[in-house]
């Protein structure tokens, strides 16, 4: 099996996992409306809707996070990120990856399970009138972290290596003109 084949599996699967989470907008949506007609044209509110909310916000919250970086959507701080040269971004990328990404999703994968399996194990519920089991929602942590690990260990073969050099350096040569005032007539 070649790593561009494992690439395109862990993208996809990453897809797949982000958009499908996705719609629990929808049921969230539809849930928080029921809440919302029962509670104020109804006088009839239900005790576990606040539950169920925080639990499918949690799992959208948790399971796009891969999805979100396989797109490059996660936010930076782009004051002085931006202001760098390519080499530069891709050096600090790189050391930031290794000091905060690896042991990050690491250490919320082991805890996640730790918690999940505690969770499993007394079969915990919510408190409200209704008791809703916690564990399957804690089960998502430690998924969640595997998914954002499987898509943010990246191989990249040769031929997209030396791209993306050949494109960082472009981007460097025309920004380099643009702060020369290079190409432009007086």
């Amino acid at each position: 099996m070649n790593i561009q084949k494992i690439l395109h599996t862990a993208d996809r699967f990453s897809m797949f996992a982000g958009k499908a989470a996705a719609w629990l907008i929808v049921s969230l949506m539809l849930v928080v409306c029921a809440e919302v007609f029962k509670r104020y044209a109804l006088n009839a509110p239900t005790a576990w809707i606040y539950d169920v909310n925080n639990m499918m916000y949690g799992t959208l919250f948790m399971m796009c996070g891969a999805y979100t970086l396989s797109q490059d959507g996660h936010v930076r701080g782009d004051f002085f990120y931006g202001s760098m040269k390519p080499r530069t971004q891709a050096f600090l990328d790189l050391v930031l990856f290794v000091i905060f990404f690896l042991p990050g999703i690491g250490a919320l994968t082991w805890a996640g399970w730790t918690y999940f399996h505690d969770s499993l194990a007394i079969h915990e519920q919510t408190f409200s009138a209704m008791a809703l089991p916690v564990y399957p929602f804690k089960f998502v942590i430690p998924l969640a972290g595997v998914i954002v690990m499987i898509q943010g260990i990246e191989f990249v073969d040769d031929a997209a290596r030396r791209e993306a050099i050949a494109n960082a350096k472009s981007i460097e040569e025309s920004a380099h003109q643009r702060a020369t005032g290079g190409g432009k007539s007086s």
